[in-house]
């Protein structure tokens, strides 16, 4: 690592998070770059989502109004990479977060390296998530903790990043922009995928494959076959709409065999799911055997009580004290300990669902068995 220690690169997405992390450093005297970063996706689709035109000019006028240096980072070619590895990972079977991987390999991998040409020694999003030396835990604001997307980094990159906004709530960023007079402090937050605007993965997945993947048929837990579907990956594991059947009760996805392509469905009482391996983790505190901790399954859900079991080569079993409705093949599953970042690693399977009315309502953690 290189770099002036006083100068930061500071990662400027035209929202009213990352203007507010450069206005705060500029403020306080620090020597700033700001980097917009280019996805490459065109059309009038890329105006609806984050890394559009609109947002370049924005974040260029706030750089300007704070009198610090700007580029527009062209990373169209890494962008292209990840919306294929996306599609494969639908027409596979399982169910992507492209914002983990873009932080891992992007923001504190590619626009790290820049970092250095710049001669930058840290690099700032306005990620909400706080930061103890390399270790790292939740933000304040529970409602915008992105800690879940951030658990893969490294020890080196953690050690160059900064999260100036994982101690503030979300109003209290607002009020500082509007305190600095941004000309996004007003500005709505983006949802989306980047490279998704609108939430219409499927259409991306066709985009960059020509199809969706295995067609075949959908089918109940009996194998009586409800309709047929021209692809498994317009469905994920625990979807509820679109499915394009009518039971006459709520009814899940809770397996897709991508060979066959036979996509199997279920009622909420056939969801649950008792135990997951989890593979590729990264561990930011090395175990020393089977603990308990909170997991949680996807970004916006709640944790859940487990055990976890290390195992060989950066895999773990995880046991659930009450089976999951939340498992997904794809998605990651992240350990915490009360706020703090344990580690984490993909979800890559799970035994068949569990019928819920076969388990008691509480399982304690501590009389789960490996």
């Amino acid at each position: 690592m290189s770099g002036d220690p006083q100068r930061t690169l500071v990662a400027m997405s035209g929202g009213v998070d990352s203007s507010v992390v450069a206005a705060l450093l500029a403020e306080a005297g620090e020597e700033l770059v700001g980097v917009f970063m280019r996805n490459g996706v065109t059309g009038s689709a890329s105006q609806r989502s984050c890394c559009s035109l609109s947002d370049a000019r924005d974040a260029r006028a706030v750089a300007d109004g704070l009198g610090i240096p700007f580029y527009v980072h062209d990373m169209a070619t890494s962008f292209a990479e990840l919306m294929d590895e996306f599609a494969r990972d639908y027409a596979a079977g399982r169910t992507p977060n492209p914002c983990i991987v873009c932080n891992n390999r992007l923001k504190f991998g590619d626009l790290a390296d820049l970092a250095d040409d710049l001669g930058c020694r840290s690099v700032a999003t306005g990620h909400y998530a706080r930061l103890d030396g390399t270790r790292l835990a939740r933000a304040v604001d529970r409602a915008k903790d992105q800690s879940y997307l951030l658990h893969g980094l490294s020890d080196s990159q953690r050690a160059r990043a900064r999260f100036p906004l994982g101690g503030m709530t979300k109003a209290e960023v607002r009020e500082h922009a509007r305190r600095f007079g941004l000309r996004v402090a007003e500005k709505k937050d983006s949802a989306d995928i980047c490279f998704v605007p609108g939430g219409d993965y499927r259409a991306v997945v066709r985009a960059r494959r020509g199809d969706l993947g295995t067609p075949g048929v959908v089918v109940d837990r009996s194998g009586r076959v409800l309709a047929e579907h021209d692809g498994v990956a317009g469905f994920t594991i625990g979807q509820r709409r679109g499915l394009g059947i009518a039971t006459g009760e709520p009814t899940y996805v809770t397996d897709i065999d991508v060979e066959s392509g036979v996509v199997t469905v279920g009622r909420a009482d056939e969801r649950g799911t008792a135990q997951v391996v989890v593979d590729g983790i990264g561990w930011l505190e090395d175990p020393c055997g089977p603990f308990d901790a909170d997991v949680q399954l996807r970004h916006h859900h709640r944790a859940e009580r487990a055990r976890i079991e290390p195992l060989a080569d950066a895999t773990a079993r995880v046991t659930f004290a009450t089976p999951s409705t939340n498992v997904c093949p794809g998605q990651y599953a992240v350990f915490y300990r009360g706020d703090e970042v344990l580690g984490g690693g993909r979800q890559q399977r799970a035994p068949r669902a569990v019928d819920q009315r076969e388990v008691p309502d509480e399982v304690r953690t501590d009389e789960v068995r490996t």
